[in-house]
């Protein structure tokens, strides 16, 4: 499945023409006239969830485009999101992608930068759905894990060693690698690295 690129933009000439320039390049678009016409498309069964990028201008009204994607970020939105922003916003898109947008560009853009951003960012969104099912079950087994594993889970992320994690919890070494054993047969890694890098990219719900 080809993802969609969803472009968000109140601008109507500038949004049509970015459509053309992506639809030229055999990359599929559908367009929105602003944040709040693309959440109100996201309800429950929407192919608007679907694999996707969303291309998102971060000056509109009313809704803003920053404000269009914190809504977005408490629905759980997974795919990337790639702000369009004039040199004045350059300071908010820059937060933006700390705060977790996958990218931003300045207007106005260079063709080939933009459709060579964007695919960029297609090939990201197949990247997190190939591995999405694998995803749910990391979450879901992390889910699952005891009180008592989480506690051992939690130290090991800090880097301690059994003993400093046994006696920060008061329990045995003995008690704290069997703890480990089970957290790593039930997340299925191999090593408290493996651990760390699932827990950076799935250790919380997408």
């Amino acid at each position: 499945m080809t993802p969609t690129i969803h472009l968000v933009d109140d601008d109507t000439d500038f949004r049509e023409g970015l459509a053309w320039l992506l639809d030229s390049r055999g990359l599929a678009t559908q367009g929105w006239a602003g944040g709040e016409a693309f959440l109100a498309s996201l309800g429950p069964g929407s192919p608007t969830w679907d694999c996707c990028v969303l291309l998102l201008d971060i000056r509109m009204e009313p809704l803003s485009g920053l404000a269009t994607f914190e809504r977005l970020k408490g629905l759980g939105w997974p795919w990337p999101v790639l702000f369009l922003t004039g040199h004045g916003d350059v300071d908010m898109a820059v937060k933006a992608v700390k705060n977790g947008a996958w990218d931003f560009l300045e207007k106005p853009f260079q063709n080939n930068l933009l459709v060579d951003r964007v695919e960029a960012a297609r090939q990201a969104a197949l990247a997190m759905q190939r591995e999405a099912p694998e995803r749910q079950r990391f979450q879901q087994a992390l889910a699952a894990l005891s009180m008592r594993e989480r506690e051992v889970l939690d130290q090991l992320l800090q880097g301690h060693y059994n003993k400093n994690i046994a006696d920060h919890l008061g329990i045995t070494p003995r008690t704290v690698e069997f703890h480990r054993a089970n957290i790593f047969e039930k997340l299925q890694v191999n090593s408290a690295v493996e651990l760390a890098h699932r827990m950076g990219r799935w250790g919380s719900p997408a």
